[in-house]
C-alpha cells in the first residue's frame, strides 16, 4: 500500500511517500480501506521526534481516519466487512489501508461526506472525554475554550451549544472570532487586543467561568485560574506554551477549584471504546440533526501531508485540515 512516513525527525519536508505492507489486524482489529485522514497537532509534534508513537504502533502518522471495512478479526462482530466507519486510531491513519480497533469505529453519521467523517474522531473523542466527562460539564454551565477557530474550538463550541451549556471561545483576530460565533459561541474574544480573565468576568456579572479546556498551558495557567468561577474546572489537553506553569495554589483553595488533563493516543483500547459509545449515543444525534458538523478548513491529497502540515503550521486555519486518499 502507500503510506507517509517520517523519513527522519524534521520539518513538514522529511514527510515522504513509500511502499509499506498493509496491516496485519489483531482478533479485535478491523482492516480500513482509508478514503480519507485527519491531520492534528500531534501528528505535527510526531514529525518533529516530539511524540512518538506508544509502544507496538506503527510509525506511519494519522490518528482518524473513515473509509470501507475490507476485513475484520476473528472477535469482531462490529463492524461487518463492506460497512462504512469512521474511526479513531494510535497511529497509521496516513495511508491507504489502516488498522483499527472495532471498539474505536464510528457508523458515518447520515449526510456527512468521508472528508466529514475523517475530521471527527480525534477531536471530537478528546472534547467528550474532557468536557463532559472530566470536567463534568452540566447544562446552563459556561465553558471557555482556548484556540476556538481549531479544529478542538470549533468541535467543542458546536458540542457544547448542542448539548445545553453556553460556550465562549478566544482565537487571534477578528476573522477566526467572527467564525468561532456563527458556530455558536456567545463570544469569541480576540486574544490580541482584549484580555480574557476581564472579558469572562464582565460576561459572567463578575463570576467567572464554569469549566475551560486550554491547549496552552505555560503561563495561560494562572490566568486561567483567575478566570474560574468558584468550584471551577481546568481541563488542559496541550502545553503550546510550555509544561511549566507557576500558579497560586491559595487561589485553588480558596476557590475549591479542580485542575485535570489528559491525552487521549496512550489510552487503552476499552477506553476508547467507551468514549465512541458515549459519542455514538450522545453526539452523533445531533450531528445527525444538522446542529454539529465538523469545520473543514482545507483538502489536501495524501501525497501533499507535507504542504498539510505547513499549512497547519501557519496558523490560519478554521477548523479541521483532511487528508483525501481514496
Amino acid at each position: 500500500m502507500k503510506a507517509v512516513e517520517i523519513a527522519e525527525p524534521g520539518g513538514p519536508e522529511v514527510l515522504r511517500v513509500v511502499e509499506r505492507d498493509i496491516p496485519r489486524l489483531g482478533a479485535s482489529d478491523v482492516l480500513i480501506r482509508v478514503s480519507a485522514a485527519g491531520v492534528n497537532r500531534p501528528d505535527l509534534l510526531q514529525r518533529e521526534g516530539k511524540y512518538p508513537p506508544p509502544s507496538g504502533v506503527t510509525d506511519i502518522p494519522g490518528l482518524e481516519v473513515s473509509g470501507v471495512v475490507v476485513s475484520v478479526g476473528s472477535d469482531v462482530a462490529w463492524p461487518r466487512v463492506g460497512d462504512s466507519v469512521m474511526a479513531l486510531v494510535p497511529g497509521g491513519g496516513y495511508a491507504e489501508y489502516c488498522a483499527a480497533p472495532a471498539g474505536s469505529c464510528l457508523r458515518i453519521p447520515a449526510g456527512y461526506s468521508s472528508i466529514d467523517a475523517a475530521a471527527v474522531p480525534e477531536t471530537f473523542f478528546t472534547v467528550w472525554a474532557n468536557v463532559f466527562e472530566s470536567a463534568r460539564l452540566q447544562p446552563d454551565e459556561t465553558f471557555l475554550v482556548h484556540g476556538g477557530s481549531s479544529g478542538i474550538g470549533t468541535a467543542a463550541v458546536q458540542m457544547v451549544k448542542a448539548l445545553g451549556g453556553r460556550p465562549f471561545a478566544t482565537a487571534r483576530g477578528p476573522r477566526k472570532c467572527a467564525a468561532v460565533e456563527a458556530l455558536g459561541a456567545l463570544r469569541c474574544i480576540d486574544s490580541t487586543t482584549h484580555d480574557f480573565v476581564k472579558e469572562m468576568k464582565d460576561l459572567t456579572e463578575g463570576r467567572g467561568v464554569d469549566v475551560i479546556l486550554d491547549m496552552l498551558g505555560g503561563d495561560c495557567t494562572q490566568r486561567n485560574l483567575q478566570a474560574l468561577a468558584f468550584e471551577g474546572r481546568l481541563v488542559q489537553i496541550a502545553t503550546l506554551l510550555g509544561t511549566r506553569a507557576e500558579v497560586n495554589m491559595g487561589m485553588i483553595m480558596q476557590k475549591r477549584l479542580t485542575l485535570t488533563g489528559s491525552t487521549l493516543r496512550s489510552r487503552p483500547d476499552f477506553e476508547k471504546a467507551r468514549i465512541a459509545r458515549a459519542v455514538a449515543d450522545r453526539v452523533v444525534p445531533h450531528m445527525e440533526s444538522g446542529a454539529i458538523r465538523p469545520v473543514i478548513h482545507m483538502t489536501f491529497p495524501l501525497e501533499a501531508a507535507g504542504k498539510a502540515h505547513t499549512q497547519l503550521e501557519e496558523g490560519n486555519a478554521v477548523g479541521k485540515i483532511v487528508l483525501i486518499v481514496g
